[in-house]
């Protein structure tokens, strides 16, 4: 395996969170801060490149690829998951780590429930630099790379406000194995994937440094851009290393993008404040024209009846912290074909695909469903599943 699994907290019953390294740095130099604040949400593993950090198995004689790489960090989740079946998770990582996101995305699509993708493009370089860095790390090492790389990954002022996060990173690159390094370099060298970006569907967020030379803000807009569904972010200030630069706000921004915009204490939130937070959520989850049309065609009769939906159902039990939308999905569609509300239900199967649930797992959920709810029950489920899905491309 060419990758090495770094367990940086959360608890084992909480969504996972895998997150990739940038060339030339660690699991926990680059991750550790940001990780911090995120364990509080999700059972948080990272992993280590070839040659760096915890990971110092040899290269072996077959080359490492972007798609390798990406295999063996599947490999990495199953290990931590240890359950039969493939386990799902979110994912966020910093440029090669975003690289290898992008690879994820285009070979496991039904694994990866969101991707934060910083500081990272579908093309970073080019073959004649990346061939040139191998030269020079060959023929010097790693620490021939260090004085380079204090100028191009941080923004103007971090080593100044931050020197220990700072140098911890440059003496971790200084310590990275120069074969590994170079085994990075010509994955990276070959990586390409600027003409597969629209065959992504997963929710991508791609966040830019906006002092960032190695992969500027345009690098991450072509991923917005070119993927199904993304959505840029530039932080100022910020370069290369978004993850160690401004850990506070990558962490709020990864948390976010996968679970929703955190809400105020229930204890401490308006019948207003609530009644718009159901309504932000159901428009999220169901989509505008579902609820536009289900407002428009309110009466006199049935107004109060939307108002206690979105009040009760949307704004006090789907916002609450204990599950995430994916989840909740789930939970949903099974309660659906129990009961055989055939109307609802074909609306919740969009609305899983919108909350990260993949066509496989809404097959296995009917199958379940089968067996514990009935077979004429998921037979009708069936249908209207195919149906819906048809109708949106997917099926």
């Amino acid at each position: 395996m060419t990758v090495t699994a770094v367990r940086l907290g959360g608890r084992p019953d909480l969504p996972l969170l895998v997150l990739g390294p940038s060339l030339g740095t660690t699991a926990t130099t680059l991750w550790s801060r940001a990780a911090a604040h995120l364990a509080q949400d999700f059972q948080v593993v990272a992993w280590d490149l070839p040659g760096h950090g915890h990971n110092r198995v040899p290269v072996g004689e077959d080359p490492v690829s972007m798609r390798s790489l990406a295999r063996d960090v599947l490999a990495v989740v199953d290990e931590v998951a240890g359950g039969l079946q493939p386990a799902p998770f979110h994912y966020a990582g910093d440029s090669v780590g975003g690289a290898v996101g992008l690879q994820l995305l285009l070979d496991a699509p039904g694994r990866v429930q969101s991707a934060t993708l910083l500081c990272t493009g579908a093309r970073i370089g080019s073959e004649e630099s990346w061939r040139e860095r191998i030269e020079l790390v060959r023929a010097s090492g790693t620490p021939a790379l260090v004085s380079g790389s204090a100028q191009r990954w941080f923004g103007e002022g971090f080593l100044e406000r931050s020197p220990e996060a700072g140098s911890a990173l440059l003496h971790a690159l200084s310590e990275v194995d120069d074969e590994g390094y170079a085994a990075v370099c010509s994955a990276l060298a070959t990586f390409d994937v600027r003409d597969r970006l629209d065959r992504i569907a997963t929710p991508v967020l791609a966040v830019a440094g906006a002092e960032d030379v190695a992969t500027p803000p345009e690098s991450l807009r072509e991923v917005a851009d070119g993927v199904r569904d993304g959505r840029l972010v530039v932080l100022d200030g910020v370069a290369h290393l978004a993850p160690a630069e401004a850990p506070d706000e990558v962490a709020r921004l990864v948390r976010e993008h996968a679970l929703g915009p955190v809400a105020p204490a229930r204890d401490e939130m308006s019948l207003a404040q609530v009644r718009a937070a159901g309504m932000e959520v159901r428009r999220e989850v169901l989509g505008d024209a579902h609820v536009d049309r289900a407002t428009a065609a309110a009466t006199d009769l049935t107004g109060e009846f939307q108002e206690l939906i979105t009040e009760y159902a949307w704004g006090s039990i789907w916002t609450r912290p204990g599950l995430d939308r994916r989840s909740r999905s789930l939970i949903t569609l099974t309660a659906l074909v129990a009961r055989g509300h055939h109307e609802e239900l074909a609306m919740h199967v969009r609305a899983a695909r919108t909350n990260g649930v993949s066509v496989e797992e809404i097959k296995e959920l009917l199958l379940q469903t089968a067996i514990y709810c009935g077979v004429p029950d998921a037979n009708t489920a069936f249908r209207i599943a195919q149906r819906v899905l048809s109708e949106m491309g997917e099926a």
